[in-house]
């Protein structure tokens, strides 16, 4: 049993050198950083807003449609990786699969591109 656990204790000296050293230098920002707050630095902003009395202000609805197609593009190519890697096992099926995949998401792209949403005013 000791055995297995001195296996496992350059691991544990890797984990309590990047605890402790991130922790000095959260502790030396504290430290030698300047902190000079005034009204406008502390005052609460969301989205590039000016602080604003009502939460219920309308605002335009571009802010979804980029987050949006940035999920959408984001996923694709986190689903590119594992096709990469794996291409050689999955075949010719797997290629054209993903072929049609990229053709439809490209096909949705230029979409949102002919559209005007990728435009920014």
């Amino acid at each position: 049993m000791e055995e297995l656990l001195i296996e496992y204790l350059p691991i544990l000296i890797f984990l309590g050198l990047a605890v402790g050293l991130s922790g000095a230098m959260v502790a030396a920002s504290f430290i030698v950083g300047p902190s000079h707050p005034d009204v406008e630095k502390n005052s609460p902003y969301e989205c590039g807003f000016e602080p604003f009395d009502d939460a219920r202000m309308k605002f335009d609805v571009r802010f979804y449609l980029v987050a949006i197609l940035f999920i959408i593009f984001d996923l694709e190519v986190a689903f590119l990786f594992p096709w990469a890697i794996t291409l050689s096992d999955i075949g010719v099926l797997g290629f054209w699969s993903m072929f049609v995949f990229l053709l439809i998401l490209t096909v949705g792209f230029i979409y949102e591109w002919r559209k005007g949403a990728l435009e920014w005013e």
